[in-house]
C-alpha cells in the first residue's frame, strides 16, 4: 500500500529512481515520528516532578529533534540527486513534495526546543490552590526562578503585586504555554533551606513581609476581632486549628469529629484554639475557642496587597497575641505562616509526597499520618507548643 501511495512498481519492475523514492519515504515518515515523539515526551518532560526529570526529559526531545533534522536532510539529499537527473519527472516532483513534508516535520520538531519554557507560572484562577502561590514566590526568592503570572482573572493584579513587592520583579517573563510544572517548587524551596535553614527563613520572611511594621488597619482589625469573640487575654497562647472544606480533593477535609478533639486537646494543653479557614457547615464555634474562619474574605484582606496583607495578619496574632503554632489537615491556608517560620503540625491519611519535601528541611514543618496513636502525638505536640515562649514584638 504505502509503495502504491508513493507510485511504486512492483518489486520485480523496481528502477533506480523508484529505489530512492522508497528511500526518501523511509527518511519522511523517520522525521515525523520524530516530531510526534520529540512532542509526547515535551509535554511529559515539563510536567515532570523535579527540576532534574524535566531536563533530562528535555534533553531526549533534543536527541529525537536531531534525528527529525536529520532524516530531513537525508530525504532533501535523495531529492536533489532526482532533481538534478531530470526536474520535470514524475519521480522528481514526488521527491519535491516529500522533502518538504520532511523539512515541516523536523522544523515543527526544533519549534519545540524554541518554545520550551523555564518558567513556572503563578496562577490566579481561583480553580487552583492558593498555596501554589507561595510555593512559587519561596522558589523565586530562593532559588531565583523565572516567574509567569497567568493573565486575564480577578487575581492576576494581586499576584504580580506580591510578585514585585517581595522582590521578583526581574524574574518575572510573558506568560507563554508549557510552563514547567509547579510541582517542582516544593522540592526547590526544601533544598534552600537545607543549607542554612534559620538564615534562610529569615531571608524569606524580609521578602515576604517587607520592611515596615504590621499596617494600623491589620492591627485594629484584629484587635476588634478578639474583642467580639470574648477573648479576655488577648496575650493567652494561642494555636490555630484549621479547617479545610474545599471541592478539590474532598476527602482531604477537616471531619467534624477530629475536629472537635483537636479544639479540645489544645485546651486540655493550655491553649486557646483559634478556629480558622473555610465555614464550618455542622459545627457551631466550639466553646472556648476563637473565631477566624472566613478572615480571608473581609475586604481588609482582599486587596490588590491580599498576599502580604494576609501574612501581617498571622505576624500579629504570633507577636502580640501568644500565637505559638498551627494543624490541621493539610490545606494551602497554613504554608504561608509556615514558611514564616510558625510552628506546623499537618494531619494526613497517607505521607504528602509534595508537602512531605519540607519536613526536616522547613523550622518546625511536621507531617502527622493518621494510625492509632496520632491522636496522643498531637497532645505531646501541643503541650510542648504551650511550654515554648511567645514571640515578643
Amino acid at each position: 500500500m504505502a509503495g502504491a501511495a508513493w507510485g511504486i512498481r512492483g518489486v520485480g519492475q523496481v528502477k533506480a529512481p523508484d529505489a530512492r523514492l522508497l528511500l526518501l519515504q523511509a527518511h519522511v515518515l523517520k522525521a515525523e515520528d520524530a516530531r510526534h515523539g520529540a512532542n509526547q515526551l515535551s509535554q511529559s518532560a515539563q510536567r515532570a516532578p523535579t527540576p532534574e526529570a524535566c531536563d533530562d526529559g528535555w534533553r531526549r526531545v533534543e536527541r529525537i529533534v536531531a534525528e527529525a533534522v536529520m532524516a530531513a536532510r537525508l530525504a532533501q539529499t535523495v531529492a536533489s540527486e532526482l532533481e538534478r537527473e531530470d526536474g520535470t519527472s514524475h519521480s522528481a516532483r514526488r521527491a519535491r513534495r516529500a522533502a518538504e513534508r520532511a523539512r515541516v516535520a523536523a522544523d515543527a520538531a526544533q519549534k519545540l526546543i524554541e518554545e520550551r519554557n523555564h518558567a513556572y507560572t503563578f496562577h490566579t484562577d481561583h480553580g487552583f490552590s492558593f498555596g501554589e502561590g507561595w510555593y512559587l514566590a519561596a522558589a523565586g526568592v530562593l532559588a531565583g526562578i523565572a516567574i509567569q503570572i497567568e493573565p486575564g482573572h480577578a487575581g492576576t493584579e494581586a499576584a504580580e503585586r506580591f510578585v514585585r513587592d517581595v522582590g521578583l520583579a526581574a524574574q518575572l517573563q510573558p506568560y507563554r504555554p508549557r510552563p514547567r510544572a509547579m510541582k517542582q517548587t516544593t522540592e526547590l524551596v526544601a533544598r534552600a533551606f537545607l543549607s542554612e535553614p534559620r538564615a534562610v527563613q529569615q531571608r524569606l520572611r524580609a521578602a515576604f513581609l517587607g520592611d515596615e511594621p504590621v499596617p494600623d488597619a491589620v492591627r485594629d482589625w484584629l484587635a476588634r476581632r478578639l474583642a467580639t469573640t470574648g477573648s479576655r487575654d488577648t496575650g493567652a497562647k494561642k494555636v490555630l486549628v484549621w479547617v479545610r472544606d474545599g471541592v478539590h480533593h474532598a476527602g482531604r477535609n477537616s471531619e467534624s469529629g477530629e475536629l472537635l478533639e483537636l479544639v479540645a486537646r489544645a485546651r486540655r494543653a493550655g491553649l486557646v484554639p483559634v478556629l480558622i479557614g473555610d465555614a464550618l457547615r455542622e459545627l457551631p464555634i466550639p466553646e472556648g475557642s476563637i473565631d477566624m474562619i472566613l478572615f480571608w474574605k473581609e475586604p481588609l484582606f482582599r486587596q490588590a496587597n491580599l498576599r502580604r496583607t494576609q501574612l501581617q495578619f498571622f505576624e500579629e496574632l504570633r507577636r502580640r497575641h501568644g500565637l505559638v503554632g498551627q494543624l490541621g489537615v493539610t490545606t494551602a491556608g497554613m504554608d504561608g505562616p509556615a514558611l514564616m517560620g510558625l510552628p506546623t503540625l499537618y494531619l494526613t491519611r497517607e505521607p504528602n509526597v509534595r508537602m512531605g519535601r519540607w519536613v526536616g528541611a522547613v523550622p518546625g514543618y511536621e507531617e502527622l499520618v493518621r494510625d492509632g496513636d496520632y491522636l496522643e502525638r498531637v497532645s505531646a505536640r501541643l503541650r510542648a507548643w504551650a511550654e515554648s515562649p511567645c514571640a515578643v514584638d
